[in-house]
């Protein structure tokens, strides 16, 4: 969402997997609609996400959150919507020492106010070593885009640490704009992630994740 109008929002459409550190990346010659590959993009993102004491936000699917590094660096809010998740973004704006706890912006905090009311603190950071490539058609159009990361993450809150390594792949403005094309690219994918020794992901954001859950 780089570039985005601060405020504006898109649907993701993706498919998470888990993956054992040494597994190497998938060969995605045979994806219709794909050919050829971009280049191995590294990003270092750092994540902070947080939430109401008693976690008004986790209760109803939302997840707001401040992240440093990638071309979609900024304030992120992420809620249910049909076919994936929303996202709404805002730029990043003025922070201190990237160590000391957010402090959300009235935009964000009027953007999740028909879910709950701040005040908001640290739930969770999420630390991730990111490589991206770009899976593209014959005209260079982005049908996916495939990442494989290495996360570290903390939960704020029980003072727990964990570390793992999951794919992700996203639909792209040059993916199927029907149902039915978007599940035969899924199911290319999926066949393609398994093969490699990919396997369907058990917790379905990395905040989860982070949370044990």
């Amino acid at each position: 969402m780089s570039g985005a109008t601060p405020g504006s929002s898109s649907v993701e459409i993706e498919s998470k997997y888990d993956v054992d550190d040494g597994t190497p990346v998938p060969d995605w010659s045979g994806i219709p609609g794909i050919a050829r590959v971009g280049d191995a993009e590294p990003r270092d993102l750092d994540a902070r996400y947080v939430d109401t004491v008693d976690g008004a936000l986790a209760r109803v699917g939302v997840a707001v959150r401040r992240r440093q590094g990638g071309p979609d660096e900024g304030w992120h809010v992420k809620a249910p919507a049909p076919g994936g998740r929303s996202e709404t973004h805002w730029p990043l704006g003025e922070i201190g020492d990237a160590d000391e706890a957010p402090v959300v912006p009235e935009e964000i905090q009027d953007a999740v106010a028909a879910w709950a009311h701040g005040p908001f603190l640290p739930l969770a950071r999420v630390r991730n070593h990111r490589t991206a490539y770009a899976l593209l058609d014959a005209d260079g159009g982005l049908v996916a885009e495939f990442v494989d990361d290495r996360v570290r993450a903390r939960d704020e809150r029980q003072g727990t640490e964990s570390a793992w390594r999951e794919w992700e792949v996203e639909l792209g403005p040059a993916g199927p704009a029907d149902d039915a094309g978007r599940a035969a690219l899924f199911a290319a994918v999926d066949a393609a992630v398994f093969a490699a020794g990919g396997r369907p992901a058990a917790s379905g954001s990395k905040l989860a994740r982070a949370l044990g859950r």
